[in-house]
């Protein structure tokens, strides 16, 4: 597991944005102190980095920094970086999509680690990156690399990666479909197009921020139902803790 602790210079460099950038966010009271160690040098964590990118989330979207004082004081104090990232995803989901064409030397600085060819399957499976003709090239979401740098240490095989992928695009795809027939079925006036339109994108984050409560809500119920896991039982070819490696068995989890 690769350590969570940055100075500021990594958090700024995994976060795309400059060390003046942190130090005058730190200031403005958006960011929260970072935790002082030897030396008296700051340590910043994932909390910091999903702040981060909230907040550049929030400019792109237009925000004053008035505005995104006021947005995060509303968060709770002892908000997650997991909950921080999902408010990042909600901010950016009706953003035009945006990528960036990076090296595989900025990459690596942006994910705070070296990648083999190994990580940047599963980062392609997760839709973070994709590969161009030029192999040392790669176009990158900036907004989800980090979440999906943070998932390269979960032993998962890419094939889980990729079969989890199709069934949220699947459901996904078919909430879409179902939602834009109520639309159209119930609210739609063809002679006002203009009209539509407008009532449709001041829709979308509702609908969104609709989908993932519901899918929050409906993945702890799926979670909570779950048998406890019996020794000896595998799932997903990985070993429960607690298990002894048969004779010729790795006991390492797969990467």
């Amino acid at each position: 597991m690769h350590r969570t602790a940055l100075t500021i210079d990594e958090l700024a460099a995994r976060a795309g944005v400059t060390v003046r950038t942190v130090r005058f966010y730190s200031a403005r009271g958006l960011l929260p102190p970072p935790e002082i160690g030897p030396r008296r040098v700051g340590h910043y964590g994932p909390g910091h980095l999903s702040r981060l990118a909230l907040i550049e989330e929030l400019q792109h979207q237009g925000l004053t920094l008035a505005a995104i004082e006021r947005y995060l004081q509303q968060l709770p104090a002892d908000i997650s970086a997991h909950d921080l990232a999902i408010h990042r995803a909600l901010v950016a989901s009706w953003l035009p999509e945006g990528t960036e064409e990076i090296d595989r030397e900025q990459l690596e600085r942006r994910a705070g680690r070296p990648l083999d060819d190994t990580d940047l399957d599963r980062l392609a499976a997760m839709d973070v990156l994709e590969r161009t003709e030029d192999p040392d090239a790669f176009r990158v979401d900036p907004g989800i690399l980090h979440l999906g740098v943070r998932l390269l240490d979960v032993p998962f095989r890419v094939e889980t990666v990729l079969a989890a992928r199709a069934v949220m695009l699947e459901h996904a795809r078919a909430a879409a479909h179902e939602l834009g027939r109520i639309f159209l079925d119930e609210v739609w006036e063809p002679e006002r197009p203009e009209r539509m339109r407008s009532l449709s994108a001041q829709m979308q984050p509702l609908v969104v921020q609709a989908l993932v409560t519901t899918f929050q809500r409906s993945l702890k119920e799926e979670l909570r139902a779950w048998p406890a896991p019996k020794p000896g039982r595998e799932r997903d070819g990985i070993r429960e803790e607690g298990e002894a490696a048969g004779p010729g068995r790795d006991p390492r989890p797969p990467s």
